[in-house]
C-alpha cells in the first residue's frame, strides 16, 4: 500500500473494470449458430442439468447451476472430484453433464465425462478450446474465449470467469424465455428472503385489484 498512492490504485481499479468490462461484450461477437444446438440439448433435457468444473470453474459452474434452477430447468452443481469417489452416481440417462473447463484438459472433468457418455447422459462443454480433449469428446461444444490480458499474470481467472459467468446468463435467459417461466413460477420456488417477499406482497395486492 505505500508504494502506491491513492491516485493510483483508483486509476488502477478502474483499469481493471474497463479490461472485464470490455472482456464481456466481446462475448457476444462470438456466438454464433452454435449456441443453437447448446440451448435445445438443455431445452429437451428430461432428467437434471448436472454442472460442473475444477478449480475456479467449479465457482462458476455452482452459479450456473443456481440460476438455471431460479428460471426453470433443473439443475445441480456436481463436483467433479468428489464425482470420482462415487458421486458419479447421481448421472443418469436422460442427464446433461454441462463442464465448463477454459482449456478442456482437467483429468478429473474428462474421466467424469467418460463416465457421463457411458451412462447415456449428453455432455456439453463450456471451453475456449474446440480441439481439447473435452471437446472432442463432448456433443456439443458452446467457446467462450476471453483474452488473457484481462486475468492477473493470465492465470489468476477473474475477468475470465465473469466472461464465463455471463456465457452462462445467456443460456438461463434463453431457457426462461422458451419455457414462458413466470415471475409466478419464480416465486413458487424462490419463497424466501426479500425477493419472496415481494413477490408475496405483489400478488396479495393483484388479488386485491382483481377482487
Amino acid at each position: 500500500m505505500e508504494t502506491m498512492s491513492a491516485e493510483k490504485l483508483v486509476a488502477r481499479a478502474v483499469d481493471v473494470l474497463e479490461r472485464e468490462a470490455a472482456a464481456v461484450r466481446g462475448l457476444a461477437a462470438q456466438l454464433d449458430d452454435s449456441l443453437v444446438g447448446v440451448v435445445r440439448l438443455l431445452y429437451e433435457c428430461r432428467g437434471h442439468v448436472l454442472v460442473t468444473g475444477a478449480g475456479t470453474s467449479h465457482a462458476v459452474a455452482q452459479r450456473l447451476a443456481h440460476l438455471m434452477s431460479c428460471s426453470g430447468t433443473p439443475a445441480l452443481c456436481l463436483d467433479a472430484g468428489d464425482a470420482l469417489h462415487g458421486g458419479s452416481g447421481a448421472v443418469k440417462e436422460g442427464d446433461v453433464l454441462y463442464v465448463i473447463s477454459k482449456g478442456g484438459h482437467s483429468a478429473e472433468v474428462n474421466q467424469l465425462v467418460d463416465i457421463a457418455r457411458r451412462r447415456g447422459a449428453v455432455v456439453i462443454a463450456q471451453t475456449e478450446d474446440p480441439e481439447s480433449p473435452l471437446a472432442r469428446k463432448s456433443d456439443a461444444v458452446y467457446l467462450v474465449h476471453a483474452d488473457g490480458d484481462v486475468d492477473p499474470y493470465g492465470m489468476v481467472a477473474t475477468g475470465s470467469s465473469l466472461v464465463n459467468c455471463a456465457a452462462g446468463d445467456v443460456l438461463c435467459v434463453l431457457l426462461l424465455e422458451l419455457r414462458d417461466y413466470s415471475k409466478e413460477s419464480f416465486g413458487d420456488t424462490h419463497p424466501g428472503g426479500a425477493v419472496g417477499k415481494r413477490l408475496a406482497l405483489e400478488r396479495i395486492d393483484t388479488g386485491r385489484a382483481e377482487a
